[in-house]
């Protein structure tokens, strides 16, 4: 049965990355979560994805002044004091609003939203026992984020989370090597195709799961992955017909912006 990975949380129905979008995901019975893990310039871990916060914060306005907004330079204090709800309500990213989809009470309610730090994903993984799979950012502009993946582990360390109940995933295959030689008890699962026009690069086919651009995949790889004894999830699928296309060639997990849509059918 094809495993049904919320992407960002229920992002279609609520502000990615935030603790509300987690709860809503947990809420529809996805089997996971996926969520990104991002650096402060203080050294602090978040749940962030874009290398800046102008998509997903009020920050141009909160810091008018600063000259640059990108996430590493920027205090975890600070980036606690933005609002990272309203973009949500302003945009209607995924136009569940328009369709009636999110009530009042709960578009007002994401007007508190604020960036979540990594602990605090963890600690409500960790208390619905349920599954997350952090995937760890890493920017061409980034020189100073080589130590993320042993400051990732010691946050799940200190969370005291079941190591079965977190999964590591990266486009830089080098961080995910580092990760299981120092913790072997947790899964890591290369990320392949981070544009949409490249081919899928799954080079000696050294790990033990890839997480592939459905956009770029095709049967016969799949095929192909899993006769090798691979386990294959594929990203990001919302649509109920690719859904179950992918489905029926025996993949082993989808993230969706929808997890509403297919937690219940899986």
């Amino acid at each position: 049965m094809v495993q049904v990975i919320a992407h960002r949380g229920a992002r279609s129905v609520a502000p990615e990355n935030t603790m509300a979008a987690v709860k809503m995901a947990y809420d529809t019975g996805a089997d996971l979560w996926e969520t990104d893990v991002n650096t402060t310039c203080d050294g602090h871990l978040i749940l962030f994805h874009d290398e800046t916060l102008l998509r997903c914060t009020n920050a141009a306005l909160r810091f008018p002044s600063r000259p640059s907004y990108r996430v590493r330079e920027f205090s975890l204090a600070e980036i606690h004091s933005l609002d990272a709800g309203s973009f949500f309500v302003d945009t209607d990213p995924f136009s569940q609003i328009l369709k009636g989809n999110i009530d009042k009470e709960t578009l007002s309610s994401f007007k508190k939203e604020t960036v979540p730090t990594l602990e605090q994903g963890l600690l409500f993984t960790k208390k619905m026992k349920w599954k997350i799979n952090l995937e760890l950012k890493r920017y061409a502009s980034e020189h100073h984020d080589a130590d993320l993946p042993d400051l990732t582990l010691d946050i799940i360390y200190r969370t005291r989370i079941p190591l079965n109940r977190v999964v590591i995933s990266s486009f830089h295959h080098d961080w995910l090597l580092q990760v299981k030689k120092k913790e072997p008890g947790i899964e890591v699962q290369a990320l392949v195709g981070d544009n949409d026009t490249d081919p899928l690069d799954f080079g000696d086919f050294g790990f033990p799961a890839y997480n592939a651009n459905a956009l770029l995949i095709d049967p016969d790889q799949i095929r192909d992955l899993k006769a090798r004894g691979k386990k294959i999830n594929l990203f990001t699928i919302n649509d109920p017909e690719t859904f179950a296309h992918f489905a029926s060639l025996g993949v082993d997990g989808i993230f969706t912006d929808f997890p509403q849509r297919f937690a219940a059918k899986s």
